[in-house]
């Protein structure tokens, strides 16, 4: 068996991996898909170096079937499909008594702290794995992890049927917010500078506009008959965005900051105070906002194939992380199982 490693200082490598049974309470999964994310450009950027240990065989956007059950492990059967929800949390500290338990103190994100599915057989508690409907194409199934992440987003929002909604940032998960936000009922607009991202964004039926080329704030008020958008969410990490994002927001509108920043930014918190504007973080996501997004993909509400700009084998990693970081691609799988899906 083989899986795709971070060696450290920008490398990656394929690499042998060693398939041991499945400990107690673990599922070994048969890994089809991993899809590639920023944060994985980012540890391939060598800019994670300071948190993963290498040689790291990274990745959590997967999608797979059960190859093999732990002792003690019950309701699942060899084949059953399944994806991964790529958190564990520690259950004791002071987040996950009160029930937050998806922003844990000492949460291990699984592909980035501890091994994840870039590997053909990747054994992992019973407790993260989530079932997938029968019928449900794996491709298709490996874009659950980033569409729980807006459904988290998007929920964390508060956002109501007939809100206005603005997304900064056109990359995967400003599009998959745009997306949750419409099945929603919204009315969204998306912000995005790159031409090829907007013309992705457009082909979805979702109204985008060029901030580097149109008055922003102006756009808004038009689309919104002067009132201001109920929701602004902040995808794009750019530190423009985040200046821009109280100007766009109503009178107790909310802003959710979904994107990294690598650094602080200037707020106007005067704009904040004047429209009495509530500001939220929102992290990964809940078990429900995994199997929300389950349903999503199951019903074929999101458009995942206009999402998936290719696919290719686990030897040429490297590329797509080329293809990636040129911004060639909206989002890139790996297939994992290759010659092994035989």
């Amino acid at each position: 068996m083989k899986g795709a490693a971070y060696m450290g200082g920008g490398r990656l490598a394929t690499v042998p991996v060693d398939v041991a049974p499945p400990g107690p309470g673990e599922i070994q999964v048969a890994v089809a898909y991993c899809g590639l994310c920023g944060t994985d450009l980012h540890i391939v950027h060598g800019d994670m170096d300071a948190r993963v240990r290498t040689p790291l065989v990274f990745g959590h956007e997967t999608s797979g079937t059960v190859a093999a059950i732990g002792a003690g492990v019950e309701g699942w059967r060899v084949g059953d499909p399944l994806t991964v929800m790529p958190l564990v949390w520690d259950g004791t500290c002071s987040a996950c008594l009160a029930g937050h338990q998806h922003i844990c103190q000492n949460l291990v994100f699984v592909g980035i702290d501890s091994p994840g599915g870039l590997q053909q057989r990747w054994n992992v508690p019973a407790s993260i794995a989530v079932p997938l409907p029968q019928g449900l194409d794996l491709r298709t199934a490996a874009l659950v992890e980033p569409v729980a992440v807006a459904v988290h987003d998007v929920r964390r929002s508060g956002l109501q049927v007939g809100d206005h909604a603005v997304v900064l940032g056109g990359g995967p998960i400003g599009v998959l917010i745009a997306v949750v936000a419409r099945n929603a009922g919204a009315h969204v607009m998306v912000a995005e500078v790159d031409a090829s991202r907007r013309s992705r964004v457009a082909e979805l039926g979702i109204e985008v506009i060029d901030p580097s080329s149109a008055d922003m704030v102006a756009e808004v008020e038009r689309w919104t008959d002067g009132v201001g958008a109920d929701v602004v969410f902040e995808v794009s990490g750019a530190a423009a965005a985040a200046r821009s994002a109280t100007a766009l927001a109503k009178v107790r509108g909310t802003i959710v900051v979904v994107a990294i920043h690598s650094a602080p930014r200037e707020l106007d918190l005067q704009r904040v105070f004047w429209r009495e504007l509530r500001l939220l973080g929102a992290r990964v996501y809940q078990r429900s906002d995994f199997e929300r997004a389950v349903d999503l993909l199951g019903r074929g509400l999101i458009p995942a194939e206009a999402l998936i700009s290719g696919v290719v084998p686990i030897e040429e990693i490297a590329s797509a992380f080329d293809d990636l970081s040129a911004g060639r691609a909206m989002k890139i799988l790996v297939d994992v199982a290759g010659e092994a899906r035989a």
